[in-house]
């Protein structure tokens, strides 16, 4: 067992939509990213994903329903099969409990896509 310091890990997070593993749960990982601007529309298909904000603003558009807005302390799961947008009008710290097998861009991968992510 280890404690975890998020602002240290996000400390050593310097680049935007690059989600870091910094802790595992079960089947879950436990990932730290720094994101601003928009995102690629997309779904996963076989996972949920849990947002939740530590610092800023996060919009997650859904396609054909109301964008919901979260704030520090709060918390959205999308359901798998839910095609969703995270945007990001200044730059957000947030944490994310998806399964392992979860790839940041679902179903539309692309340049943003991360297969691996890194351990910190």
């Amino acid at each position: 067992m280890q404690k975890v310091n998020l602002q240290e890990k996000l400390g050593l997070i310097h680049d935007h939509w690059t989600p870091k593993i910094v802790a595992e749960v079960g089947d879950m990982h436990v990932k730290l990213a720094k994101i601003e601007g928009e995102f690629v529309w997309h779904a996963h298909e076989e996972e949920d994903e849990l947002f939740m904000v530590l610092s800023g603003e996060l919009v997650i558009e859904l396609r054909g329903r109301e964008p919901i807005v979260l704030v520090p302390g709060e918390v959205l799961v999308v359901p798998r099969g839910v095609e969703h947008r995270p945007v990001a009008h200044e730059e957000v710290h947030i944490m994310l409990f998806e399964p392992k097998s979860t790839v940041n861009t679902g179903t539309a991968e692309g340049e943003r896509t991360v297969d691996l992510p890194e351990w910190i």
